[in-house]
């Protein structure tokens, strides 16, 4: 797994194991400027042996839109389709120029016949292609190329209680990302429009508008997916790492549920990835790590 930073390369490789954690074969950063450069993915690829491993890559948020519509009532063939003609108001390019994919967001097995929705992830072709042509150039292998929903839900399904969903929030330069997953599946993501700078922010006053931004939109958000989602009780959020210690005494205060931080640790096994024990490296890699989870599921 491969994701491009304003700084640099991060390059990730997870191995799956039947009832333990996901041992993190390799984890590394590149600095690099630009990183969109064939000739630095390229050095990054051979120093992992990329050749030997299915390869993949990871959108940034202003690369794509994610958005939900009520799954239309058409064989599974005809699906594809169906949703591009609903998006075709929805994006902010030509529905001619998008690459699309749709992620199915199951109903309550109780609730019979209800309608349902689904997740559409749209990106332009010019920006698929030039990423296609990117690895192509730099002669690494590409097989996928995935979402940061997608990959902060791989994480929040490894830590799920049996019968109850996981709120996960985390955040990176370009901002936070909420996620609700329940039986291994993303029900809700948004994105805030707080950045990791603005978390970390050396003036108190400033940094706490920020918290109190945060609390705002998660009350708002999750209050939405208890109406929308009343079938899924959601155990507890989870802050992903950050480096702000006074976040989660800050939520925990404001929110009705539990509120807890965790480490890379406590999903994966870090025994070959010494490096992933620095807080930065744990915020850098995060993302990237749990896009190396993912099983085969979506493909723009």
């Amino acid at each position: 797994m491969t994701s491009f930073h304003a700084d640099g390369i991060c390059v990730a490789r997870v191995e799956r194991q039947p009832a333990a954690k996901p041992i993190v074969k390799l984890s590394a950063f590149h600095p690099v400027t630009p990183s969109l450069s064939a000739e630095a993915l390229a050095r990054a690829a051979r120093e992992a042996q990329a050749a030997s491993f299915v390869g993949s890559t990871l959108l940034a948020a202003n690369e794509y839109q994610l958005l939900q519509v009520e799954a239309p009532n058409v064989p599974q063939e005809e699906l594809k389709t169906a949703v591009r003609w609903r998006l075709k108001d929805m994006l902010d390019f030509h529905i001619d120029d998008a690459t699309i994919d749709v992620l199915d967001i199951p109903v309550d097995k109780n609730a019979g016949n209800r309608s349902h929705s689904m997740f559409a992830i749209a990106s332009r072709n010019s920006l698929i292609q030039s990423r296609q042509d990117l690895f192509a150039e730099a002669q690494a292998p590409l097989s996928v190329i995935d979402v940061p929903e997608m990959a902060q839900r791989n994480i929040s399904a490894l830590m799920e209680p049996e019968g109850r969903g996981l709120a996960m929030l985390s955040f990176d330069a370009a901002g936070g990302l909420l996620t609700v997953s329940y039986n291994k599946e993303l029900y809700l993501a948004r994105h805030f429009d707080v950045t990791l700078a603005m978390l970390q922010e050396h003036d108190i006053e400033r940094r706490h508008a920020s918290f109190d931004k945060i609390a705002l939109e998660l009350q708002r958000s999750l209050d939405h997916f208890d109406r929308q989602y009343s079938f899924i009780s959601i155990s507890r959020l989870m802050l992903a790492p950050t480096g702000v210690a006074s976040l989660q005494d800050f939520l925990s205060a404001q929110m009705y549920m539990p509120v807890e931080s965790f480490g890379l640790s406590d999903v994966f096994d870090l025994s070959e990835a010494p490096g992933l024990q620095s807080p930065e490296q744990q915020v850098r890699q995060f993302l990237t790590l749990g896009a190396a989870l993912r099983q085969e599921e979506l493909v723009l």
